[in-house]
């Protein structure tokens, strides 16, 4: 569950999806408790991850809907 430091960080439907399955997993209560907490763990870094991308697309969609007929393009980071 894991990833490698050099590796880039998973989509956002690659997070969900792993997110989900370690609720799955959580919910099953079969690992101990140091498994539990290296799994809730992961879980909190991957809702950091789909957070992250959820205010990425947020902000996508303000600039591309603002009405101003002067409204500038704004840059927006994809990685923080």
């Amino acid at each position: 569950m894991t990833k490698a430091p050099d590796q880039s960080p998973p989509t956002f439907e690659q997070a969900l999806a792993e997110l989900e399955s370690i609720v799955d997993a959580l919910e099953q209560d079969e690992m101990t408790l140091e498994q539990s907490l290296g799994a809730f763990e992961r879980g909190i870094g991957l809702t950091r991850t789909c957070q992250q991308a959820l205010e990425a697309a947020e902000q996508r969609v303000r600039i591309l809907t603002d009405a101003r007929p002067d409204a500038e393009p704004e840059a927006f980071d994809t990685h923080d």
